[in-house]
């Protein structure tokens, strides 16, 4: 069957976005034709306007592999069309490696949703050069891409990040810290020691957040150092949360880890 992606240029947007949505109904079943009719959309992007291109990307799965990677970049770096947050979202999931740069340059984009797309690109690309830049981002003025940017740090790993991640988890420099004590965790063995001392911590801050990232960890070891603040910890937050109750939580969590952990492990028995 072919498919003509002319429709997808008229002028009538209910007309644009009915062939879109059949486009992407067919590739999901294999329909090649439909495959080709969505590569284009990526290939000659110019020629769509962003609502299709972007809908598009959101399914980039569906269609996408590394031919698309020119175009891909040539989005990425086109301002005027506007739509580098969708590409760099699109290169993170085909790995494109080459779009390493140019990431890196849409971390100091005005929008926070590209910088947020360009974090978890990088993140997922594994890009050790993006380390120091990513760093600077757990400063930026949004929670939400110091989030991202804090996860894309524990995705690439290594020591460089984790020293990134542990000055912002010692500067404090915001009231809320759960993205940093769940990236801390991701680096497991390597961090380990590190929080339980920081459970002695003077601050209460301090230790309200290595808690909440001993019980990500899923290492069955924290449950002793959880226990400890559980019963001693008084401690109270600038915001008024318990040391005791994040410890409370985090033996929670760390259980929930352990029984998943241990059903995972009987269904891989023979």
């Amino acid at each position: 069957m072919s498919h003509d992606v002319r429709g997808l240029s008229d002028p009538d947007r209910s007309v644009r976005l009915t062939v879109l949505d059949r486009l992407l109904l067919l590739a999901r079943d294999g329909d090649d034709d439909a495959v080709q009719a969505l590569r284009a959309v990526v290939a000659d992007y110019r020629r769509f306007d962003t609502e299709i291109y972007t809908r598009a990307l959101n399914d980039i799965g569906l269609f996408g592999d590394a031919s698309l990677a020119g175009p891909l970049l040539d989005c990425l770096a086109d301002a005027d069309y506007g739509c580098q947050a969708w590409a760099a979202t699109a290169c993170g999931r085909l790995g494109v490696d080459a779009a390493g740069s140019l990431l890196i340059d849409l971390l100091a984009h005005p929008d926070g949703l590209a910088r947020e797309a360009a974090c978890q690109a990088l993140g997922q690309l594994g890009d050790e050069a993006a380390i120091g830049p990513l760093a600077a981002r757990l400063d930026d003025p949004a929670e939400f891409v110091r989030a991202a940017a804090g996860a894309a740090l524990a995705e690439i790993g290594g020591q460089r990040a984790l020293a990134s991640l542990w000055g912002a988890f010692e500067s404090r420099s915001y009231p809320r810290l759960g993205y940093v004590a769940a990236a801390l965790a991701q680096f497991g063995p390597l961090v380990f020691d590190r929080l339980v001392q920081a459970t002695r911590h003077d601050d209460p801050e301090v230790r309200f957040w290595a808690a909440r990232a001993l019980g990500s960890t899923g290492d069955p070891r924290a449950s002793a150092t959880l226990t400890r603040l559980v019963a001693e910890d008084g401690g109270v937050t600038r915001t008024g949360a318990h040391v005791r109750t994040a410890a409370r939580t985090a033996l929670k969590t760390l259980r929930r880890t352990g029984h998943r952990t241990s059903r995972d492990e009987e269904t891989r028995q023979p």
